[in-house]
């Protein structure tokens, strides 16, 4: 969609308010308009401004670096503290980083193409829901770094995606789509510390990698948890999604990595519309911090810890262990000062129980709506401090949907349970079976408990 589009104009039908000094050119108020002539002005002079405030870019650099990434640095692990997951974790990293490399490329393109070349990159499954180039290509990818690592024999991957379509004679440009990104996305694995293919992949290699991910989870074992592109509906219109990677171990997940590749470093730019994000990282320096996004999250069962890492720019190289920040959730335990964070699509959850749950315990700030498990992101991350998901009757939660954002926030120091406060079952396969109702996740214990007392009571009025 053009910049200066009427299609613009009716997404922000409010005034650009002015922001503190962290925003290069201190943003004066440019009111948006329904009327496409005073939007194209007023757009107008947005630009200008952020581009005469390139100029002082350099000079607020290092604080502004400082502001974002804050002043609590350390590595994930030191030599001596390595342990038997150690090597897990710096490949999952890295498939993840590689990953997101790859979605920014191909939503780029997704976001400024016509609707009949966007026809080529989303395509529907048999559910409607909608499938993209990125999918495939992003399974294909981890699946490969996966295998390499470690050997395809001990590899076992459960993830969303299928070759059905793929594999389908009227779908050879899509393969040859895929099997492109692919490879423009290896080529650059040394800059992550990893060996590139000797040569490009062919359809073949490809298919069998994405087809490599077929196992069906279970109680026992070790295998890997991959969604390619959580949230596809924000992906395709510009807004955020996750990859999400986790390694479940018997059972219970061990690992977990969640890469958010259009995630503002900094939180007041969360709540920006997508088109406006969009339009402020254009017309800003791609090594500028002022709007520095996208990040890696991770961490590691047990350890008490959760990190987040932004995402490389350019052809710099990603050094392992790395200068990480540890994230830790909110300390806010007031009901009256939190907020919670739900799914945009209304199709899969209760925006009305939820709404009523939070009402009932003293919320008053309103939702944070976001797609894919980012939610996850934002609790760990301490930007928001409840998540609540309550699923319709006949939808089922898929362990993709969960696994890696469950490691996170239980490592910022956060809780997840279901709604009558047991922990999430992923040892029965692809779904979480014996879910109670729905998902709970909380930045203290204070609050959880709340919230799951305010189930028992609104539960039986409730039409879920």
């Amino acid at each position: 969609m053009p910049t200066f589009s009427s299609g613009f104009a009716a997404k922000f039908p409010f005034a650009l308010v002015q922001r503190s000094n962290s925003f290069p050119g201190h943003l004066t108020k440019f009111p948006i308009f329904s009327d496409k002539k005073h939007n194209r002005q007023n757009l107008t002079n947005l630009s200008v401004c952020l581009l005469n405030s390139r100029s002082n870019q350099n000079n607020h650099s290092a604080s502004t670096m400082e502001e974002i990434n804050g002043l609590e640095f350390d590595t994930p692990f030191s030599s001596e503290t390595k342990d038997e997951f150690s090597k897990e974790l710096e490949v999952a990293v890295k498939a993840v980083h590689m990953a997101c490399m790859l979605c920014q490329r191909v939503q780029e393109r997704l976001v400024s193409e016509t609707h009949e070349a966007n026809d080529q990159q989303v395509h529907s499954k048999d559910d409607n829901s909608p499938v993209t180039v990125a999918d495939w290509s992003v399974q294909a990818t981890v699946s490969w770094v996966l295998s390499e690592a470690f050997g395809s024999e001990n590899v076992s991957i459960v993830a969303e995606e299928d070759v059905e379509v793929l594999s389908k004679a009227s779908s050879a440009d899509l393969l040859k789509n895929v099997v492109k990104k692919v490879n423009q996305c290896l080529a650059k694995a040394p800059l992550l510390g990893l060996e590139a293919p000797s040569r490009p992949l062919d359809m073949r290699e490809v298919l069998n990698a994405i087809s490599r991910c077929n196992s069906r989870g279970g109680k026992s074992g070790r295998f890997w948890v991959l969604d390619p592109v959580d949230g596809t509906l924000g992906f395709v219109r510009g807004d955020q999604y996750a990859i999400a990677l986790a390694l479940i171990e018997d059972g219970e997940p061990v690992i977990g990595v969640l890469g958010c590749p259009n995630y503002p470093m900094k939180k007041d730019w969360l709540s920006y519309q997508n088109g406006y994000r969009r339009l402020l990282s254009r017309l800003t320096s791609p090594t500028s911090e002022a709007y520095a996004k996208g990040s890696v999250i991770y961490a590691r069962k047990g350890s008490g810890k959760a990190w987040m890492q932004t995402l490389l720019h350019g052809d710099k190289k990603f050094v392992w262990p790395n200068s990480a920040r540890q994230i830790k959730v909110s300390s806010i335990g007031n009901p009256a000062m939190a907020t919670f964070c739900e799914p945009v699509e209304k199709a899969n959850s209760s925006h009305s129980f939820t709404a009523g749950l939070a009402h009932s315990v003293g919320m008053r700030n309103q939702p944070l709506r976001l797609y894919s498990m980012v939610k996850y992101a934002a609790i760990a991350r301490g930007d928001a401090e409840v998540f609540m998901k309550f699923a319709r009757t006949g939808y089922k939660e898929k362990i993709w949907d969960h696994a890696a954002g469950v490691v996170i926030i239980e490592g910022a120091g956060g809780v997840v349970t279901d709604a009558g406060g047991q922990p999430l079952d992923f040892s029965k396969g692809i779904y979480l079976e014996g879910l109670d109702r729905g998902i709970i996740a909380c930045a203290g214990a204070g609050l959880h408990e709340k919230i799951l007392s305010a189930v028992e009571d609104s539960w039986n009025s409730s039409s879920l």
